[in-house]
């Protein structure tokens, strides 16, 4: 416990210390960028995804259009791309302020280095009022993303995240490093990457900052049946082939079954890069077709053995999932449906049971879940405001197959209806309101209801 204690302050003060540099850094930038120009570079690791565009590998958010133009209808209610922040604009005017000479040259070769990089991130603090709990407010998540281009062939990509405001051995928050990877930019059909990846699958692993997608949480869907946000270390291939015709394909560590539970399924397997064991390898990947104005529909897979905390019971791990987003005037929906498949869960069970420490251990052999959201933007015409109205559906159940010899447990089918708004000020901030409808199949256990707001923006 010391040692934990211990590792938990080193880790609180590297972080305020980091944030406390990147705030002068960002302060000065943003000052000197009235001298400098305004030009905002649109080019961020928000959005993850480094995509061909015009001639070339441009590194930032997908829905960017070749030629730097986006639409409404193509970018699916995804707000412009954040601006970076261009660390390079103080040391660039620096050294043009010098003139020629031993500064001057300083002055150029840092800039050189540094306007390369990028600073850019996202935020979001909720309140949340469940049925029969104390309401609360929770700064859930503070996310700062870092990139830097070596060349134009050879980028770094980073995600570093602290949620619920702080860590420590009694408290929820974590410090997790979400991404770090590099991308090595060979042609437009293939392309290789390596590090700390974010797991392709699903609509919202890749895709959750809190301007894109709508309600104060997560769908459940994307919460208990693909345990975002899912990331691991890896390396793999991506590019594009044909017209909007996008792949992304991996190697990666596996999940542990030994965190499987009843209630979440997968979610606290995931390895998160730290030490993994790769005894097994997994192997996932997505197809994405946005080759048509407002249509974005895309396939993933995920899959490897999950047993090495028992080498005695062979267990693997079969995720697969389809998802749609369609945009047309006003009208946007979207929908996806992921299912899991779980071998060798009658033998994990039992030793679970035995001496895993879970005497009720009763995870599913199949769980799966869908949901399917429709919302209106009902004023689109007063730019750069925005605001809309939606309605979701989903379904969720980590008991749906169960192996022989174990009982389904009825709590954990479930359903939600969220109703909500959101109001977008300035098309990289979020006002969310929303009432959340959870219901299950369970004659004695009730979910509880909730009504959430929110606020998230991204830079």
């Amino acid at each position: 416990m010391p040692r934990n204690r211990a590792a938990s302050r080193a880790a609180r003060q590297g972080f305020s210390g980091l944030c406390l540099v990147l705030s002068l850094a960002v302060s000065t930038a943003t000052a000197q960028s009235q001298v400098v120009g305004g030009d905002d570079g649109r080019l961020s690791a928000v959005g993850q995804l480094t995509h061909w565009a015009a001639g070339g590998w441009r590194l930032g958010y997908g829905g960017l259009r070749p030629g730097g133009t986006t639409s409404g209808a193509a970018r699916l209610r995804m707000p412009e791309m954040p601006p970076a922040m261009r660390l390079g604009r103080l040391v660039a005017a620096a050294g043009a302020r010098r003139g020629t000479g031993q500064g001057a040259s300083q002055g150029d070769q840092a800039a050189q280095v540094v306007s390369n990089s990028s600073l850019s991130g996202y935020m979001d603090f909720h309140f949340n009022n469940r049925e029969h709990e104390d309401p609360v407010i929770d700064f859930h998540r503070f996310v700062l993303l870092f990139t830097h281009s070596f060349s134009d062939r050879v980028r770094f990509v980073s995600e570093l995240e602290l949620e619920h405001s702080l860590v420590g051995p009694e408290d929820e928050g974590e410090l997790e490093l979400e991404q770090a990877y590099i991308d090595f930019l060979l042609t437009r059909e293939l392309n290789f990457r390596a590090g700390m990846l974010l797991v392709p699958v699903g609509i919202i692993n890749e895709r959750h900052e809190p301007p894109v997608f709508h309600g104060v949480e997560r769908p459940f869907v994307d919460d208990v049946i693909v345990p975002s946000t899912w990331f691991d270390a890896g390396a793999g291939i991506h590019g594009e082939v044909g017209q909007g015709l996008r792949y992304r394909t991996y190697v990666m560590a596996p999940l542990d079954a030994s965190g499987f539970t009843a209630d979440q399924g997968i979610r606290d397997g995931r390895q998160k890069g730290a030490e993994a064991n790769v005894r097994n390898i997994a192997t996932t990947g997505r197809v994405e077709y946005v080759g048509l104005p407002g249509l974005w529909a895309g396939a993933s897979f995920w899959r490897g053995k999950t047993g090495f905390a028992f080498p005695r019971i062979e267990s693997q791990a079969t995720v697969g999932e389809v998802d749609a987003r369609y945009r047309v005037g006003e009208l946007e929906a979207r929908a996806q449906y992921a299912h899991v498949w779980l071998e060798g869960m009658d033998e994990l069970n039992r030793a679970l049971r035995t001496r895993g420490g879970q005497p009720g251990a009763n995870i599913a052999r199949q769980i799966r879940g869908f949901y399917v959201e429709a919302s209106y933007f009902v004023l689109p015409n007063p730019a750069p405001r925005e605001a809309a109205v939606f309605v979701r559906y989903e379904n969720f159940d980590t008991q749906y197959r169960m192996p022989a010899g174990f009982q389904r447990l009825q709590q954990f089918d479930r359903d939600a209806w969220v109703v909500g708004f959101s109001y977008y000020p300035d098309p990289d901030v979020v006002l969310k309101l929303d009432y959340s409808v959870v219901r299950n199949q369970s004659d004695v256990i009730d979910e509880p209801n909730s009504l959430n707001v929110g606020l998230g923006w991204w830079f």
